[in-house]
């Protein structure tokens, strides 16, 4: 946590809905008994699953990665694949640590996810409503074609 009197860190880059998932669904799993490198993998495979099928129009989770008996999920020792490429812990920390900053992810973001779970609250419940007030140490950089005004 924050020490008393210092601010708290702000995140990088805007705190999207995909990385509240993936932070819920790996302490979901470290819940379970999962380590923590194995739970952050999972939480990044999960989260680009439920994004794959929402963006495909779906209903979430029903593509080809959803672990139905059609389509069981690929895994590559404890990790699950997409596009061949294995969710690791590691990038979990390069997709979403290392996008908000580290520091923001273990002193805010972290704790905040846990506290709503410790509190009960669902990620349906906390999605908007946790990220809200987190706004990025610089802003986005306009779209190509647009300037920013001064």
């Amino acid at each position: 946590m924050v020490e008393k009197g210092r601010a708290q860190p702000q995140p990088q880059r805007a705190i999207r809905r995909f990385d509240v998932f993936a932070e819920y669904r790996k302490q979901d799993q470290e819940a379970e008994g999962t380590p923590t490198d194995e739970a952050k993998g999972y939480g990044l495979w999960v989260a680009k699953v439920v994004a794959a099928g929402r963006s495909r129009g779906g209903a979430a989770g029903h593509g080809t990665s959803s672990g139905t008996a059609a389509h069981a999920p690929q895994t590559e020792g404890p990790w699950h694949l997409l596009d061949g490429q294995p969710q690791t812990a590691d990038r979990f920390d390069q997709e979403i640590v290392d996008r908000m900053g580290g520091d923001f992810y273990r002193q805010v973001f972290a704790p905040a996810i846990a506290e709503a779970r410790r509190a009960g609250q669902s990620y349906e419940a906390i999605r908007d409503r946790i990220r809200r007030d987190w706004q990025p140490v610089t802003p986005a950089s306009p779209p190509p074609g647009r300037r920013r005004r001064t």
